[in-house]
């Protein structure tokens, strides 16, 4: 089946939302943590984290127009900090019910039985459930002409894990977080790792690493005579 640009403009309006979502794969799903001046507490699931850059460690999130309040971006750009939030598989239903449209003075940790979380010296929230908490402080804010959405860039602050995921060479080992991923708008799924593969370099074969980052074989990827 081809869906050129006009049968894709000619479907219902949410057929398409959520055919246009699932067309980017799996990705990570987060909740990100709030609070206004007043103190009033906000938490959103987002499935649009993603990875800018490490030195300084930043994080972009793409939140969609201001056609209505958003309580998170308006959260964000009063108070200049929020948390991001990694969803795993035991409070799954909670995070989703995030998404229900509550008012600005209704808590989605209170609605969706999640419990807030503080350190000192930082005012937003984390979600106390979550294996993997960032909490973040606000750099950059841009409103995109190309469809109005918000990009909101933050750099990471302080990072809260469990020692036993960090493996020697810094790789984070999320499967074993039991942290969820989202495809499309509502389908969530957990995750079985292949390997990890060396630095790809022009002049020398890849080769397999455990999780801990050593030397491996090729067995675990089914690839037995890969690259020999």
């Amino acid at each position: 089946m081809n869906y050129n640009a006009h049968s894709i403009a000619m479907m219902e309006s949410r057929i398409r939302s959520r055919f246009i979502n699932s067309l980017s794969g799996f990705k990570s799903a987060n909740l990100i943590g709030t609070s206004d001046l007043e103190g009033n507490e906000n938490l959103a699931i987002v499935s649009s984290a993603f990875h800018l850059g490490s030195t300084p460690p930043l994080m972009g999130l793409i939140i969609r127009p201001s056609s209505v309040e958003r309580h998170t971006l308006q959260n964000i750009l009063a108070t200049k900090c929020y948390t991001i939030n990694a969803v795993s598989h035991d409070f799954l239903a909670s995070a989703h019910q995030t998404s229900a449209r509550y008012s600005k003075l209704e808590s989605e940790f209170e609605k969706a039985n999640l419990t807030p979380y503080y350190i000192s010296e930082f005012n937003a929230p984390f979600v106390r459930e979550s294996p993997l908490k960032l909490a973040m402080n606000l750099v950059d804010h841009q409103t995109l002409a190309v469809n109005g959405t918000e990009m909101v860039i933050g750099e990471i602050q302080n990072v809260l894990v469990s020692d036993t995921a960090v493996m020697p060479d810094g790789y984070v080992d999320v499967e074993a977080l039991d942290i969820v991923t989202v495809s499309g708008l509502d389908s969530y799924h957990i995750t079985q790792r292949i390997g990890r593969l060396s630095y790809a370099k022009p002049d020398q074969k890849l080769h397999p690493l455990t999780k801990e980052g050593e030397p491996s074989s090729w067995d675990a990827f089914g690839l037995s005579n890969f690259n020999r």
